[in-house]
């Protein structure tokens, strides 16, 4: 467990995490959805530590019936989450959310793959699922908060409202799949994790004796597991093989579906390449002709780097984007935020000028803006370079 520094500690609390503790005076009516993994049980014990009127509850949104080849451990996951609410003493419920998952997330996926795009459904699912219907169930349970095990920091703002700011572990760091969450949802967010390093997170949950403490992180899509996502989508969508093409129009070879691929791939297409030392890279897609694009992995590769993009279905936690200003917008998770020119466009779209070229955004992708360590909102890629 990291050491912090003596003037950072107030009493039993790291300064950060006292800060976070007054900004709920008085207990709260907290759901907390525990997921079976380490960080919501952490998240769960810091609440009951804290003095809130805390609640388990297990989302049950894919249970794999269809049979698709991975690993899909819910059973498992839901037995670890009963297992943390026992161990912590609290009410458990179990709460059947498959039919709008199917709706919200999966055919979003599906439909997203099938047009051609890069969709992200953890950043979705956070807003449609979480704090979308699990937070409606809770606030009809009459519960004024839902809590997960995020790690990111919400503060209550001076002039009413709650922002967003960044997790204290900058490893961990999980804001920007929060960039589409609305203000209401925020207003009703807590992520108690966020305030604390990953090993400080499992050390609260060994000094609660919880069964997670030790369990690894999930990988996969959000609540589906460890399917890999060709699997998942060639589930769903039927092969439509075609040509593989260089920007010159030259036939490659031959892809099994347009919707197996993205752009910025360098591996799985299929495709040696003839030059010592330098990749084929995947950089378009032809839908009218069923084509995929390869160009050279390198910068000067068209469409490969851009400065440009529209982003569409805008969602700002604070403050609208009504006028032009420099921000950060980070294109992908693991990526950083860039500094960036937004204005705003007349049909609520934004235009995005980076100061530095970015490679292989793709259509569907998300894209958080952010305010220094504040997370501003969000949005998704709809044109990629182009932008006058």
């Amino acid at each position: 467990m990291r050491k912090l520094p003596k003037k950072r500690k107030i009493g039993k609390f790291p300064l950060g995490r006292l800060r976070w503790a007054l900004s709920f005076r008085g207990m709260a009516k907290v759901l907390v959805g525990l997921s079976g993994g380490v960080d919501s049980s952490a998240a769960a014990a810091l609440l009951i530590e804290q003095g809130h009127e805390v609640t388990g509850a297990f989302m049950k949104n894919w249970i794999n019936a269809e049979g698709l080849p991975g690993d899909c451990p819910w059973e498992t996951d839901l037995d670890d989450a009963l297992a943390v609410a026992r161990k912590l003493g609290i009410e458990f419920r179990v709460v059947d959310l498959i039919d709008q998952y199917k709706a919200r997330i999966v055919d979003y996926l599906v439909d997203g793959y099938r047009e051609g795009i890069t969709p992200n459904p953890d950043v979705w699912c956070n807003r449609e699922m979480k704090f979308g219907v699990f937070l409606d169930y809770a606030l009809e349970q009459e519960f004024e908060y839902v809590a997960t095990g995020h790690y990111a920091r919400r503060r209550d703002l001076a002039g009413g409202g709650a922002a967003i700011l960044k997790g204290a572990d900058p490893n961990k760091d999980q804001s920007y799949f929060l960039s589409l969450m609305t203000q209401h949802q925020v207003s009703h967010a807590m992520f108690p994790a966020g305030e604390m390093l990953k090993p400080e997170v499992r050390e609260v949950a060994r000094r609660h004796d919880l069964p997670t403490a030790g369990k690894k992180d999930s990988q996969g899509i959000c609540f589906i597991g460890e399917i890999k996502m060709r699997d998942f989508i060639s589930h769903y969508i039927p092969d439509n093989p075609g040509d593989i093409v260089n920007l010159d129009g030259k036939v490659l070879g031959r892809h099994d579906g347009l919707h197996l691929y993205t752009l910025g791939q360098r591996k799985g297409h299929g495709v040696a390449s003839p030059r010592e030392g330098m990749a084929y890279v995947v950089v378009g897609k032809n839908l009218e002709l069923n084509q995929l694009v390869l160009g050279w992995d390198e910068g000067e590769t068209p469409g490969l780097y851009v400065t440009s993009a529209v982003v569409g279905s805008v969602s700002t936690i604070n403050e609208p984007f009504d006028r032009q200003r420099r921000v950060e917008a980070q294109p992908r998770y693991r990526s950083k935020p860039e500094p960036c020119r937004v204005t705003p466009m007349e049909d609520g779209r934004v235009e995005v000028l980076f100061e530095n070229p970015q490679r292989a955004l793709a259509a569907g992708q998300i894209c958080a803006f952010y305010d220094g360590g504040r997370l501003l909102g969000g949005g998704v890629f709809e044109q990629i370079g182009g932008v006058s």
